[in-house]
């Protein structure tokens, strides 16, 4: 790995799951999920993934909350690059990306269908094709969500067709419970893969819930990127809850420093991935 590549820290602020009776510190109005988000541009992070809930706290798809999301954010971390979840858990079919046209940098994009907890999360090939199709016409750039190996080999395969312009942008999703475990021998294997079938792709890893930590050192070692943030664990130990998503992003930046890579600014970012600044 080459040691002196920049490191991008994507912080996952709240998703669309945990509540403030998981920890009290989730971030979970567009105030708190804003001012969350300073903090963790400050300590490191230069990719916001976002969800937004209404007022009882429940996900939701609502473009007047994702507007203004995206226009705290812009205001308070200039530069931050914004990513929109188009997720299952904030709405269905379409619904899930009803927000594009508001311009986010990015957005994610789940290409295929897995098992979660306790239900099915369904990525159709139609409803695939259309949110493709959606972030291709409006300049969003997908980051692919990669929950099994089959979705590189489909996110290769959407490349190839056009769906997607630039070469993509891989997330490898770990630890969710009944899909896949978070395993150093199939993370080792993804990056082959990726580098397989995308030669010059950029990747990335989110470890859920404990084995957050984990991926973080793994994408760190080996490379890549990572994400961090309550959405995938409210925790920073077995013991203790964290207090914000930016103690969780410090915990990236130190192993950023541990494994002797720099933390990529956000200019960094932007010029790793390829996306300019909008205005």
């Amino acid at each position: 790995m080459n040691q002196s590549k920049p490191c991008i820290i994507c912080v996952a602020i709240t998703g669309s799951v945990p509540t403030k009776d998981n920890n009290p510190n989730i971030p979970v109005s567009i105030m708190e999920q804003i001012e969350s988000t300073q903090e963790a541009f400050e300590a490191g992070a230069s990719i916001v993934h976002c969800h937004v809930r209404d007022e009882g706290g429940r996900p939701t798809s609502d473009p007047d909350r994702f507007f203004q999301l995206k226009d705290g954010i812009r205001k308070y971390c200039p530069g931050m690059i914004i990513q929109f979840s188009t997720g299952g858990r904030s709405g269905s079919g379409k619904e899930r990306g009803g927000m594009l046209h508001i311009g986010p940098e990015m957005a994610s994009l789940s290409v295929g269908s897995n098992n979660f907890p306790s239900r099915v999360y369904e990525n159709p090939p139609d409803l695939v094709d259309w949110l493709a199709r959606q972030m291709l016409e409006l300049d969003v750039r997908p980051e692919i969500e990669a929950f099994d190996l089959s979705h590189i080999h489909q996110a290769a395969a959407m490349f190839q067709e056009g769906l997607i312009r630039h070469v993509p942008y891989i997330q490898f999703v770990m630890g969710v419970k009944n899909a896949m475990p978070a395993d150093r021998d199939v993370f080792e294997y993804y990056v082959k893969t990726v580098d397989r079938l995308l030669p010059g792709a950029e990747w990335c890893g989110a470890g859920i819930g404990r084995f957050q930590r984990v991926v973080n050192e793994w994408c760190v070692e080996l490379g890549g990127h990572t994400r961090t943030g309550m959405e995938d664990n409210i925790r920073v130990s077995k013991e203790k809850l964290a207090v914000s998503n930016a103690e969780l992003v410090e915990i990236a930046t130190e192993l950023c420093f541990q494994y002797g890579r720099p933390v990529a600014s956000w200019q960094q970012a932007r010029e790793i991935l390829k996306i300019p600044l909008k205005t």
